[in-house]
């Protein structure tokens, strides 16, 4: 390994290494209209409202949403039940 490498992978004095979201996929029904979990729905409109009320979520996206590192597993596991349950919109909801 070259002095150069090292050095990239180490983060600088006195700043502390990033840390890796989580990230919960979700698979949507086929008669979506291809915005996931965007589209202008007013049920999509409260389900990204209820989401980020979570204080580990960091983004709602199209096609998952992504949660701080240092999520816990209960949490995780609620998050994942409750997308699992919007049975009009989600086919399925995994963790990555």
């Amino acid at each position: 390994m070259s002095l150069g490498a090292a050095a990239a992978s180490e983060p600088a004095p006195g700043r502390e290494p990033a840390l890796v979201s989580r990230v919960i996929r979700v698979v949507f029904r086929a008669d979506r209209d291809g915005r996931g979990l965007l589209g202008s729905d007013p049920r999509l409109r409260t389900l990204r409202k209820i989401l980020v009320t979570y204080p580990d979520v960091r983004h709602v996206l199209p096609d998952r949403v992504t949660l701080n590192a240092t999520v816990d597993r209960q949490t995780l596991a609620t998050i994942v039940r409750f997308l699992e349950r919007q049975h009009w919109l989600i086919r399925s909801a995994t963790l990555e």
